[in-house]
């Protein structure tokens, strides 16, 4: 963990859930950590609150990353407060789980918009604008390895992902930039568990070897290890973070 020290760290998504947890698991490291949020403008500032809290240096900026501009903004505003980014952590996403047949073209558009968009405009930007030999992980999920119904589009949008990851990690090798994609399982957080009954949860919960959804924590130790110069030598690679579901 201690490679972590200084290290400017950009995290998609981190007001809330996995993305806040991975970033102030990151600030424990000794990072210097980017803050993003599309909306939820109060949770993201409480995140920075609690990282500087424990004695650490984060802020907050503003961007959905399904927009451009946005994205480019966010870069620029970051690299001018701190100087350069090292580590790009793309978290943010959405998930709405419908069969195919009832999924709407707005809620096609919109899941495809921030999961591959999002992810394809903070790639274009990192490869002009993150630092040499630095990092870059990008968050896919295990129901790409399952055949789960109601989750069509969804893994649609992270197999989208993952073959970002793959290639994107060959153009950026010349670098010394790493990337590759983690893949979690269910998790504690309310983008899985909303909308989602205690029996579902339970049932999936089932799916893996130790009888219990993820926590955020399981997640943010494995980002952690990707971020730190011990991972240098792991690139293009889709890791699954579910306890032996996937």
């Amino acid at each position: 963990m201690s490679t972590l020290n200084n290290k400017v760290i950009l995290v998609t998504g981190a007001s809330r859930g996995i993305g806040a947890s991975v970033a102030k698991e990151l600030a424990k490291g000794g990072a210097k950590l980017i803050v993003n949020y599309a909306g939820g403008k109060a949770e993201a500032e409480k995140t920075v609150e609690e990282i500087k809290a424990a004695g650490g240096d984060a802020i907050a900026l503003q961007a959905d990353v399904s927009k451009s501009a946005d994205v480019s903004r966010l870069f620029d505003e970051a690299i001018a407060h701190y100087g350069r980014i090292d580590v790009l952590v793309n978290n943010a996403g959405i998930m709405i789980t419908k069969l195919l047949k009832d999924t709407t073209d707005e809620e096609f558009t919109q899941q495809f918009d921030v999961n591959v968009r999002g992810t394809f405009n903070t790639l274009r930007e990192a490869a002009t604008k993150l630092a040499d030999k630095g990092t870059i992980i990008n968050f896919s999920s295990s129901t790409t390895r399952l055949m789960l119904p109601g989750y069509g589009t969804y893994v649609a949008t992270k197999g989208a992902v993952e073959q970002m990851t793959r290639v994107f990690a060959k153009e950026m090798g010349a670098r010394g930039i790493t990337v590759n994609a983690v893949l979690p399982g269910p998790v504690n957080t309310e983008l899985f568990t909303q909308g989602k009954s205690a029996e579902l949860i339970s049932r999936l919960a089932s799916l893996n070897a130790f009888n219990r959804i993820g926590e955020p924590d399981d997640i943010a130790k494995v980002v952690v290890f990707l971020a730190g110069d011990e991972a240098k030598w792991i690139s293009g690679q889709t890791i699954g973070i579910n306890g032996a579901m996937a």
